[in-house]
């Protein structure tokens, strides 16, 4: 078609050389200028191993001194994401399978940062959440209080996690490419319950009658969108506890949220991502859930063979148990999750928010002993707390409670993840302060519409507090709901420090079994000063907050803020304003519930460190941040959070050295497969090895197990690891102090496995009494699936 007579004269005018130049300014734009992207955004994400060790270590949440790790269910990760905006401010998420932040971790990771990048990455700018899995290795926060169970400060825990937060924001920073984000939100029924609904139920009614139920439901998801990958992440808030594995388990687990980001990300690998988005229906949504048919990749280079021969069994009775043997060093990488060149892994995080008061047990609390509901008002059974317990779905079995639950937010994410169409458009922006919560004078409105200046006070936990929850009863004959105390606890109390009368009437009506906030000696017992902090990514607001909100308070604070930022007269922020609250971030300090659930001293309000009046102060102190944001102004501060790093105190015994039997090598078989055996999908196979501790080496980003698969050369391929759902990894020792050790492999194969020829491998490192540790590996006799 050819051009007007007077675009040709245009065209002409401008002469040959003139048409170059403008060709090259264009290319100079296109390429130099990000500002005019499409793509409003900078975006990287990344994740890393950060599992710990699985052995000897308390676990961390129940506060229970026997649950002792010995093994895994599945990896932990830290997963990260950056948004920036092209020569602007950047901010950094990241999500921690562990069960909180730690103040002494983010300091460290922030030394980390400055070391790298200078102050690109600061604590104004970088937040740092836990999941609130109760089964993960404990000893990696400062305070007393938080350390007793795990015997004070364990390093490895500590090290694997400043070190994998690390790494992940590298990779984060490293994969920074031009993006778009995704928000989009939806109610998901099943997958909470509030555990004190007796408190709950002391909030105002007018109050009550806004909200169509007693926990949040809604659960809130941004989509990362490469502009030429297509989606290379996403990560989503909703609020329910990680307390589907129980306080007796030992097996190193994410608990429900860490599975759920494990299924989603092998859901994404399997459907191709990142390339393009790939569209499932309700149908294919709930063919990913037959027993153990979770989603997961497998290895496209193993044929499925047309059926069992005796052929194949006689070929998999050839081999037998290859015997221990020594390995050069720990170099074993990544030998299954795929690694794509160039192109950056789809990370998925399923981030906590107010969880205070909801459970994942969701069919109920009942009485062991009886299996009758539990006393509502106090969750006791005959008047003791230690009977009651809250049911998951999956009861009496944990594992298929976490399974359950874990699925049903990963299939929510996925519906969101696949229909999100608002894009997410503005600034990005962050805010940061320290405050001391010991001390804190908060503006409250009196019953005549005055105001009346209030304090917080230092930390204290009630007597509730030693009583647990239904997710986790506690012992000897505490209660919830108790604002009286016993005098027998009031005098063990006093003997570790007596609360002066201004703290016990400043903490009125809760009756203090711990002064924890005036407990100094070795040094501090819990903390005083603790950072709030608001993260901003166009319409987008997230709330870092130091703590477990309840389901109320949460609710107060998001609307305390949103009303802020909605009421600004610049136009910054209009009513499609999605306010999100990240709890367990950036620090740990217990509880926050509102005036009126504090009142009543269930565990949450026991659990309140800083007074009836904690709520208040947060709400005072983040509206302060809000105006700030929207003034863009900076946010004052006095204060700065403690290092304690160099006062900790680890009681905790290292590895003395490892043995094995007479004639007996590291990595031998100690109980084999049975001989030609056939194993049908969805039975359970197991084979057990003389091993060592598996503190010597963490095997960090790689494994202590696989499932290895014959292929038609005759080649083992490992397929299966100990970052998947159907193997775990359980060590034991036969006594207490005992130098020798076992590892047990234990598969439930995966109603998609592939049928053939396996075998288990195992890797290990051995300590000897003198010298250094020594790396090993051994296989099973080789077994059928059919």
């Amino acid at each position: 078609m050819e051009a007007p007579s007077c675009l040709r004269f245009q065209v002409c005018g401008f002469g040959l050389p003139m048409i170059w130049l403008c060709l090259f300014l264009v290319l100079v734009l296109q390429n130099c200028c990000p500002t005019l992207s499409a793509s409003p955004y900078l975006v990287g994400m990344g994740s890393y191993d950060i599992t710990g060790p699985a052995a000897d270590v308390n676990m961390m949440g129940y506060a229970n001194a026997e649950q002792i790790a010995s093994g895994i269910h599945f990896r932990l990760k830290a997963r990260a994401f950056i948004v920036a905006e092209p020569n602007g401010k950047r901010v950094v998420f990241v999500n921690l399978d562990a069960c909180m932040a730690s103040q002494l971790v983010t300091i460290k990771v922030l030394e980390r940062l400055k070391a790298r990048y200078g102050d690109l990455y600061n604590e104004n700018n970088v937040a740092i959440s836990g999941i609130h899995t109760h089964a993960g290795p404990g000893g990696y926060l400062q305070y007393v209080v938080y350390i007793v169970t795990s015997l004070g400060f364990v390093h490895q825990s500590f090290d694997v996690i400043v070190n994998g937060i690390e790494q992940c924001i590298v990779e984060a920073h490293n994969n920074i490419r031009p993006g778009k984000i995704y928000v989009n939100k939806g109610n998901l029924l099943d997958a909470g319950v509030n555990r004190s609904p007796s408190a709950y139920l002391n909030n105002p009614a007018e109050e009550r009658s806004k909200y169509q139920y007693n926990v949040d439901k809604e659960m809130t998801l941004i989509k990362f969108v490469d502009d030429e990958l297509g989606p290379v992440g996403s990560f989503n808030w909703f609020a329910t506890h990680g307390t589907s594995m129980s306080r007796t388990n030992s097996l190193i687990s994410g608990d429900n949220k860490g599975a759920a980001a494990r299924f989603m990300e092998d859901w994404a690998e399997q459907n191709g991502i990142p390339k393009q988005a790939a569209q499932v229906s309700s149908d294919d949504l709930e063919s990913l859930h037959k027993t153990s048919g979770l989603p997961r990749r497998v290895s496209l280079i193993i044929p499925e063979p047309n059926e069992i021969t005796d052929d194949l069994i006689q070929l998999a009775s050839s081999y037998e148990a290859s015997g221990g043997r020594r390995l050069s060093g720990s170099n074993i990488t990544r030998r299954i999750r795929s690694t794509r060149q160039n192109k950056p892994k789809f990370v998925s995080a399923f981030c906590q928010s107010n969880c205070g008061d909801v459970s994942p047990n969701v069919l109920g609390t009942f009485c062991i002993d009886t299996g009758l509901p539990c006393d509502f008002n106090h969750s006791t059974c005959n008047g003791k707390n230690e009977l009651c317990y809250g049911r998951g779905p999956g009861y009496p079995d944990e594992f298929e409670s976490t399974r359950i639950i874990g699925n049903r937010q990963f299939l929510k994410a996925v519906d969101l993840f696949n229909s999100a169409s608002e894009e997410i458009q503005g600034k990005v922006d962050c805010t940061h302060t320290y405050l001391d919560f010991s001390q804190l004078k908060v503006n409250i409105p009196t019953s005549t519409g005055g105001q009346q200046v209030v304090k917080t006070c230092p930390a204290a936990m009630g007597f509730a507090f030693a009583a647990g929850t239904t997710d986790g009863p506690g012992a000897f004959d505490f209660k919830q709901g108790d604002v009286k105390g016993n005098p027998f606890w009031r005098l063990v109390r006093n003997l570790l420090k007596p609360p002066g009368k201004e703290q016990v009437e400043c903490q009125a009506p809760k009756p203090i079994l711990l002064d924890t906030g005036e407990m100094k000696e070795p040094y501090d017992w819990a903390p005083a000063i603790l950072p709030i902090q608001i993260i901003r990514i166009g319409q987008l607001v997230i709330l870092c907050v130091p703590g477990e909100f309840t389901t109320m308070a949460g609710r107060r604070l998001r609307d305390a803020v949103k009303n802020v930022l909605t009421s600004d007269n610049s136009g910054e922020f209009n009513n499609n304003i999605h306010v999100v609250l990240a709890g367990l971030t950036n620090t740990y300090s217990q509880y926050i519930t509102t005036f009126e659930e504090y009142e009543i001293q269930r565990y949450e309000g026991a659990s309140t460190l800083y007074g009836p009046h904690t709520l208040s102060a947060y709400i005072q102190e983040f509206q302060k941040l809000a105006t700030a944001m929207v003034s863009n102004k900076d946010v004052p501060t006095n204060f700065q959070a403690p290092d304690l790093l160099d006062k900790q105190i680890e009681l905790l015994p290292g590895v003395m050295f490892d043995s094995t039997p007479p004639g007996v090598k590291f990595g031998d078989v100690s109980s084999d497969v049975p001989a030609n055996s056939i194993f049908r999908k969805g039975s359970i196979v197991n084979a057990t090895f003389y091993s060592a501790c598996p503190r010597n080496d963490l095997r960090t980003d790689g494994t202590f197990s696989l499932v290895e698969k014959l292929d038609g050369s005759n080649n083992w391929v490992p397929v299966y690891d100990d970052d998947d759902w159907s193997l775990r990894f359980k060590w034991s020792r036969p006594s207490r102090l005992s130098p020798r050790s076992f590892a047990t492999l234990e598969w439930t194969i995966p109603e998609d496995a592939v049928s053939g020829v396996y075998r288990f491998r195992h890797f290990g490192a051995s300590k000897p009494l003198l010298g250094s540790i020594k790396h090993f590996t051994g296989t099973s006799r080789a077994f059928t699936v059919r």
